[in-house]
């Protein structure tokens, strides 16, 4: 079966086994939507949300992976495939399941944190909702395979927030200019940082062990 895969930013992208059909739409929700309505279009018959995640769960640390059971969105919570989470689930030592909150704005605050996980949902994102409501509405399966950057109990400082391209590219420059303004948050912007480093080198393991099939 082919899949294609949604992520965030560029540096998930560069993480897939090559030839896979990818596009990263830098959390923005009608980027995911044009993104997973074309890629299906163009022959994909399943998609993966993939990348880092904000932990809900306050177990979760940073470099944790979760394979999402469901994902919630908009009032609406949509199933992932059973079989294909089961796959990725027995193929990734440590990995847990849980339902994934989609948002379409950071989720930046302890506070905004608790409250998406009293809902039911282990970790957030800004990719899965938008991606499983277009494979919903077009019969077609899909999975959620995230690792946690920043805990449950750890705030984002607003610097981060202008540091993606709507390409999913990195924009450090205007993360230094934000600095400037905000120069109390360099040591949160630091550990954002090493928290995503943590994620991504996860990631890069579990793509190794599920291979160019990802599982499904």
């Amino acid at each position: 079966m082919k899949i294609a895969v949604i992520v965030g930013m560029n540096s998930e992208a560069a993480l897939l086994p090559p030839g896979i059909p990818v596009g990263a739409a830098g959390g923005v929700t009608r980027r995911v939507t044009e993104l997973a309505e074309r890629l299906l279009a163009e022959g994909a018959e399943g998609l993966m949300s993939f990348g880092i995640a904000g932990g809900l769960d306050p177990t979760f640390q940073s470099g944790d992976l979760v394979v999402g059971n469901a994902v919630q969105w908009e009032g609406e919570t949509y199933v992932a495939n059973p079989a294909w989470a089961a796959r990725l689930l027995s193929s990734i030592p440590d990995a847990r399941k849980g339902n994934i909150a989609a948002v379409s704005r950071i989720a930046a605050t302890p506070e905004a944190k608790r409250a998406l996980y009293q809902g039911g949902a282990t970790a957030v994102d800004m990719e899965s909702g938008a991606m499983a409501r277009v494979c919903a509405q077009a019969g077609k399966p899909f999975a959620v395979l995230r690792a946690v950057a920043d805990p449950a109990l750890r705030g984002i400082p607003k610097s981060v927030f202008v540091g993606l391209s709507p390409d999913g590219s990195p924009r450090p420059l205007a993360v230094m200019g934000a600095l400037l303004r905000r120069p109390w948050e360099l040591p949160g912007v630091i550990r954002v940082g090493l928290d995503s480093q943590a994620a991504l080198s996860a990631l890069r393991d579990a793509v190794k062990i599920v291979g160019p099939t990802l599982g499904m």
